[in-house]
C-alpha cells in the first residue's frame, strides 16, 4: 500500500497486520484518482472517509492538499494507526474519530465537498449508504459520495447515482448532489 500522489507520493504504508480490514487495492486508488483529478480541486475539499480502516484514502487525500479529512472507524487500532501515521507524515488536516459509520451519519454536524465509503463488503446496510448520507444532508451541492463496494452487489437504485466503475470484484459507484 502507497500514497499515489501529493507531497507524500511514493511513501509505502505499512499497517499493522492485525487490522480488521481490506484496503483498497493501489490499482483501484490509482484509477479513482485519476477520475477525481479531472472532477475536483483538491485545495478547497472538506472529505470524510468513512469505514477508513488503515487510512489509505485518508492519506492520498490529505496528501493532496484537501482542507480537511474526517477519518471515521469503529476499531479503536485503525483510529490509533490513522492518527499516529497522519502525524508522522505532518498532515495535520486528518482527524481520526473512533465511532460506528451508521450513528456517525445520523448525528454528524458538519457537510462535505466529497465522501468516500469503504464498508465491509458483508455489511447488510451497504445499499442503503448513499440513502443515509444524503437524509442527512451530508453531502455540500455539487459534492461527491463515492461508495467501494463487491462488483456483484448493484448500488444503482438511488436518484443521486450518476455512475459505477469496476476494477476486478470491486466497483467505485459516483452518486451527486447537484
Amino acid at each position: 500500500m502507497r500514497i499515489i500522489g501529493g507531497k507524500a507520493a511514493g511513501l509505502r504504508l505499512n499497517p499493522p497486520q492485525n487490522l480488521p480490514v481490506r484496503p483498497t487495492t493501489d490499482l483501484a486508488k490509482e484509477a479513482l484518482f485519476n477520475i477525481l483529478n479531472n472532477k475536483l480541486d483538491f485545495d478547497d475539499l472538506d472529505c470524510l472517509d468513512l469505514f477508513a480502516g488503515t487510512g489509505n484514502i485518508s492519506f492520498e487525500l490529505a496528501s493532496r492538499g484537501v482542507k480537511s479529512v474526517d477519518a471515521i472507524d469503529l476499531h479503536g487500532k485503525c483510529v490509533m494507526y490513522i492518527t499516529d501515521t497522519a502525524k508522522k507524515l505532518d498532515l495535520t488536516q486528518i482527524k481520526a474519530r473512533k465511532a460506528d459509520v451508521f450513528k456517525f451519519i445520523k448525528s454528524a454536524k458538519g457537510t462535505y465537498d466529497l465522501i468516500f465509503a469503504d464498508p465491509p463488503y458483508d455489511i447488510g446496510q451497504l445499499p442503503m449508504l448513499p440513502t443515509y448520507v444524503f437524509e442527512n444532508n451530508l453531502l455540500n451541492s455539487g459534492g461527491l459520495l463515492i461508495v467501494e463496494h463487491p462488483t456483484s452487489r448493484k448500488m444503482a437504485a438511488h436518484p443521486n447515482f450518476v455512475e459505477q466503475r469496476q476494477y476486478g470484484n470491486s466497483s467505485f459507484s459516483f452518486y451527486s448532489l447537484v
